[in-house]
């Protein structure tokens, strides 16, 4: 089956919410190598908005203080376990994990050799959010 085109109009950017966002984007960065791209502070030591980038790719965050949106979400925690994961798609994956570690990552998945293609592993940051890193690339798989 042949792949479909990347749109190049058309972008999916993940948007979490964390209790202490301002810890989360740090963890993120130190962790996973995220880099700041915008931070909009809140009232207090919140976080009305974030934009961190990796690669071509970005995730969204702020912090989960009452809101319409945040109404719209569940915490990890409050919701039994997380709901959705997120999958990065990254060169070495294996530096990534070895990042993931050091910063205290809970490793659910150990680094390993996909047979589908690809190397990655999976993991929790220390607000329960689901992770994935791998080199599997579903734009160049066949």
């Amino acid at each position: 089956m042949a792949s479909p085109a990347r749109a190049s109009t058309a972008a999916v950017i993940p948007c979490l919410r964390y209790r202490d966002a301002p810890a989360a984007i740090e963890w993120l960065c130190a962790a996973f190598g995220f880099e700041k791209h915008l931070i909009v502070p809140g009232p207090g030591r919140t976080i009305a908005h974030a934009q961190l980038g990796l690669g071509g790719g970005m995730i969204m965050l702020g912090s989960a203080v009452d809101s319409e949106f945040s109404r719209l979400l569940k915490q990890p925690s409050e919701a039994g376990g997380a709901t959705q994961s997120i999958y990065v798609v990254v060169a070495d994956p294996d530096a990534i994990y070895k990042r993931a570690e050091a910063a205290g990552a809970s490793i659910e998945i150990a680094i390993r050799d996909e047979s589908y293609g690809g190397r990655g592993f999976t993991c929790r940051d220390p607000e329960g959010h689901v992770w994935s890193f791998g080199s599997y690339d579903p734009w160049k798989a066949d």
